[in-house]
């Protein structure tokens, strides 16, 4: 059986830096170097995996609920980045900020806040429950518009000077669909695409595997955005395309006979679980 791996599978830059941040403060901790204890601002990303290990290592994750109840302390910005609001908050209540956005998240913050302080409307192409998106929110000196469908586009109010961003994991082409329909309302719009280069690499490594195989398997986190854009990218082209989080899910997967299988990966997955699943399939299916 012929087996292919993405070579875009695993971690992303962005999320490669924030885990390996979280490390260094476990270490430091160790050490005695760094203010204890450690938390992380929500899961640094989305991977359960990952994050139950660097619980084992001391660091805890906290809920925006919490926030306001800890004085003291190390907490770690999530690679998905927080509201201006959140960010003040954890520097007046004295703790020691560690600020593991992705950079590429960043320059979203910086374009959505330039662009409201100079009087444009924003809006943001994503999933508005995303905590990457909330925080590109909280970062807009103005209410922006989130949308994600065409019939929301449709519901948008008459505007002038509009700047447009995107989640960085969004669906490449359907950023591109929304925002041939945002023009076509004859805005004065900046159209910004600020969805991930790996993100887009991804997606279509993905896609064109998918459409060459008899079965694929996505590996990702449950609540991994980019992971489930994976997901439904491939299963549009290969209907025996399976999710899993670990072996453990795929070993519980109930196979047809195949002769060649895709595999790839969420942003958020760790090497050694897709090295599992691919030893796997090589010597089971």
């Amino acid at each position: 059986m012929e087996v292919t791996l993405a070579k875009t599978a695993g971690f992303c830059f962005g999320v490669k830096r924030a885990v390996d941040k979280v490390n260094e403060q476990a270490d430091l901790a160790r050490e005695g170097k760094t203010v204890l204890p450690i938390y992380t601002y929500g899961p640094i990303i989305h991977n359960e995996e990952v994050v139950a290990d660097l619980e084992r290592r001391g660091v805890h994750v906290i809920s925006e609920d919490h926030l306001r109840d800890i004085h003291e302390g190390t907490i770690i910005i999530r690679s998905h980045g927080v509201s201006r609001a959140v960010q003040e908050q954890m520097e007046a209540q004295g703790l020691n900020v560690v600020d593991a956005t992705c950079p590429f998240v960043k320059k979203i913050h910086r374009t959505v806040d330039e662009a409201t302080a100079a009087g444009r409307d924003v809006i943001i192409t994503g999933n508005a429950g995303h905590p990457e998106v909330q925080g590109i929110v909280g970062w807009c000196r103005r209410t922006p518009w989130v949308v994600e469908t065409a019939e929301d586009i449709e519901a948008l109010p008459p505007l002038k000077e509009v700047t447009v961003v995107s989640q960085t994991t969004f669906n490449y082409k359907i950023f591109k669909e929304l925002v041939e329909k945002i023009l076509e309302k004859r805005y004065n719009a900046i159209v910004v695409n600020t969805i991930c280069n790996a993100t887009q690499e991804r997606q279509t490594e993905a896609r064109k595997i998918a459409d060459n195989v008899d079965a694929m398997i996505v590996i990702g986190g449950r609540h991994s955005s980019n992971t489930q854009k994976l997901y439904d990218i491939c299963r549009r082209v290969c209907p025996a395309t399976y999710y899993i989080q670990t072996l453990v899910d795929l070993e519980a997967q109930s196979f047809a006979p195949v002769r060649s299988v895709g595999i790839t990966a969420g942003a958020s997955t760790p090497n050694n679980i897709i090295e599992e699943v691919v030893t796997h399939v090589r010597s089971k299916l």
